[in-house]
């Protein structure tokens, strides 16, 4: 699925500039970045209402090209740019975090699995 389909099914605003080569196949919604560093997977949108500067360093890290902010949080500036210099997409919905996902899900969006047992 590409970003900006995202975008249209969370009625996000797209806060950076779309990148159309990108293709998601999975979603992990969490305000935890450590549960993200364990649960992310290639091809992941990250779904969170954190909005701080370790939210683009963990999705550096995992190669998460696009990130969804969601309860209508906005990062600032200084995370804006630190997303555009790696990328990364960046979106701000009104949706909650479960019902962010839930759409995600139910437009074919799978979840992370763990690979922990």
């Amino acid at each position: 699925m590409k970003t900006r389909e995202i975008a249209e099914i969370l009625s996000a605003e797209m806060l950076t500039e779309d990148n159309p080569a990108i293709d998601i196949r999975s979603a992990c919604g969490s305000d935890m970045m450590s549960d993200v560093l364990a649960f992310v997977k290639d091809q992941t949108v990250l779904v969170t209402g954190l909005t701080n500067p370790h939210v683009i360093r963990t999705a550096e890290m995992l190669d998460v090209s696009c990130i969804v902010f969601c309860r209508g949080k906005r990062p600032d500036e200084e995370m804006l740019e630190m997303a555009r210099e790696r990328d990364i997409v960046v979106l701000s919905t009104r949706h909650t975090m479960y019902v962010a996902c839930g759409l995600l899900y139910t437009h074919g969006i799978v979840g992370c699995e763990s690979t922990r047992r």
